[in-house]
């Protein structure tokens, strides 16, 4: 094992935690978005001399480039262990509006994308012996989500699938796969994107009464990239302050 992680839609947010957190666990860390430029500071500012971190640009939705930055990683790293399906495309939009091309554009990000990390990385890790992918869920794949649109939730839904589908496939060669499923986070993304007003309204039915923290959902997905996970696959691991309960 290499200790080496691939988070993508690493640029800000949740993915930017998740990377910030992997790499302070010792693990050297990919971090990717739409371009370089986007990731470059926070690799930098991870570690500016590169020998630890590496940051590029992929399109999830082209096998072409998950199979690119896989063979980049092979090459500068000797092989990738851990695969973070972080990326993804939140639209808040009511459900009679949502145009056909709005929703095959979520789903192309969010589902799509999802699985091509798990087509490429999955046959990388069974046959180096040991992996872990880590799909980025939501709250909105269970319910239908508090804030955001049917084509998100939808998609989101599809991704808790995918995730039982590659445990199953990979599960006898050492390689597990989950997911985590936040509920509305303590985000700038969320605050741009959800109107004021709604949010309040969301906050005040939350059970436990605040957004969730970026920071919890990070340590929770360096627990399941862990060496000591190895008996934990197919699952979907809930954060979302009680809104969901099963």
């Amino acid at each position: 094992m290499n200790n080496v992680a691939l988070v993508t839609g690493a640029a800000r947010g949740l993915g930017e935690a998740i990377a910030r957190k992997l790499h302070k666990e010792g693990y050297k860390v990919a971090i990717t978005g739409t371009s370089a430029a986007s990731v470059q500071p926070v690799a930098d500012s991870l570690d500016a001399s590169g020998e630890s971190v590496w940051a590029g640009a992929l399109d999830i939705r082209k096998k072409s480039d998950w199979e690119s930055v896989r063979d980049i990683l092979t090459e500068k790293w000797g092989g990738t262990d851990i695969l973070v399906n972080n990326a993804g495309r939140s639209q808040v939009a009511p459900l009679l509006e949502i145009t056909p091309e709005q929703f095959t554009a979520n789903v192309e990000i969010n589902l799509n994308g999802t699985f091509l990390g798990c087509q490429v990385f999955g046959p990388h890790f069974r046959d180096r012996g040991y992996g872990r992918i880590i799909n980025i869920h939501s709250l909105a794949g269970h319910n239908g989500g508090t804030a955001t649109g049917a084509h998100y939730a939808a998609s989101k839904g599809g991704v808790s699938t995918l995730t039982k589908v590659f445990a199953r496939e990979f599960a006898a060669a050492g390689v597990t796969v989950n997911a985590v499923s936040p509920g509305p986070l303590d985000l700038p993304v969320v605050y741009e994107t959800v109107d004021p007003d709604k949010l309040e309204t969301i906050k005040a039915n939350i059970p436990v009464g605040r957004l969730g923290d970026a920071e919890f959902i990070a340590d929770t997905v360096a627990l399941l990239a862990s060496p000591g996970a190895a008996s934990v696959t197919g699952a979907c691991w809930d954060i979302n302050g009680g809104l969901y309960m099963r």
